[in-house]
């Protein structure tokens, strides 16, 4: 299981449109999901330690980021033929099992991975109320155990100053997780 860092943020950068199938049945476009003050897309998956240790924590800032009007959308973009635990069947019962306040995708073909340029689980994109990209770093402290419950909350304050003024931070730490785990031809 390869580790992974997201790239630094390319700032400007437009949110490609996707349609994708849901845990609750209904399709998502990116219009359907962006919030008034921007939108949060996150690639994760079911089996990753990475994920695993700050789903709980995904889910409050996403609850709080709502109420500051960004919108979130959840992608999870695995093959899982070779990592059953996150099969569409997995994905709809982790989402139930975590109230997930968000879309929860499935990107059968991986093509949406690919055009965002996803790398890893999680990797989060923040985007701007002109779907501007502002935000390609991490949630928090944490890696494959969760940090203190203290630890500074890099994802949710970032966001916050993309709400207060359209940009992101300059400084971003990325995020780390495992590696996307690609379709073999």
């Amino acid at each position: 299981m390869a580790s992974l860092e997201t790239p630094v943020c390319d700032f400007g950068w437009k949110a490609p449109d996707f349609n994708l199938p849901g845990v609750d049945g209904k399709r998502y476009t990116l219009a359907s999901v962006e919030g008034d003050r921007g939108l949060l897309v996150m690639f994760i998956c079911n089996h990753c330690p990475y994920v695993k240790a700050i789903r709980d924590r995904i889910v409050r800032d996403v609850r709080e980021l709502r109420t500051h009007g960004i919108g979130a959308i959840a992608i999870m973009s695995n093959d899982p033929a070779d990592y059953p635990e996150d099969s569409f069947d997995n994905m709809v019962r982790i989402a139930r099992e975590h109230d997930f306040p968000f879309p929860y995708v499935w990107d059968e073909t991986q093509q949406v991975a690919k055009a965002y340029g996803a790398v890893c689980t999680p990797d989060f994109f923040g985007f701007n109320n002109k779907l501007e990209l502002q935000y390609r770093g991490r949630l928090d402290a944490s890696r494959k155990e969760a940090a203190p419950v203290n630890a500074r909350r890099d994802l949710f304050e970032g966001m916050l100053q993309v709400v207060k003024t359209g940009r992101g931070p300059d400084d971003q730490i990325p995020s780390i997780g495992c590696s996307i785990k690609w379709r073999t031809e």
